[in-house]
């Protein structure tokens, strides 16, 4: 009986456990079709250029750093609870046709890919993908609030 029961146990345990292994194993795609990859030094150019970016992190993540005048418009699995829309969008970049850098907490964060994927199917033409996000931005010496 006490086996069954630590069975029982350990079954649970494991299976509760499943989806932040997974999540653990996640990489974000290297490309989203529709937008335009960019490395650290792309992102970096774009920003001297003053090309808006927006931060698709938590909150929390961004109010604890972000890169200069990024816009937060976080991204949620449903699209209901997200703070970006197409319409909050362009009220950030003006026009569907106006260039955009998405952003996040690199290759195991799955909002950068959602929501350039989101904008493509708005019908956004220059939605810039920065897949290595925040981290490596930081770790570049770019500058940072």
């Amino acid at each position: 009986m006490k086996t069954k029961n630590l069975f029982a146990r350990l079954s649970l345990m494991l299976f509760c456990l499943l989806p932040v292994v997974a999540a653990a194993n996640y990489a974000s795609p290297e490309t989203v079709p529709g937008t335009t990859y960019v490395s650290p030094a792309d992102a970096k150019a774009l920003f001297d250029r003053g090309v808006p970016f927006v931060d698709v992190r938590t909150a929390s993540d961004f109010e604890a750093g972000r890169i200069p005048g990024a816009e937060n418009l976080t991204v949620e699995r449903d699209q209901s609870q997200s703070k970006i829309t197409e319409q909050s969008l362009l009220e950030v970049i003006g026009s569907k046709d106006a260039e955009v850098v998405l952003y996040c907490n690199s290759t195991p964060c799955w909002r950068t890919a959602v929501a350039a994927e989101r904008a493509v199917e708005w019908g956004f033409t220059k939605v810039y993908y920065y897949r290595l996000g925040f981290p490596s931005w930081r770790d570049a010496g770019y500058p940072v609030e």
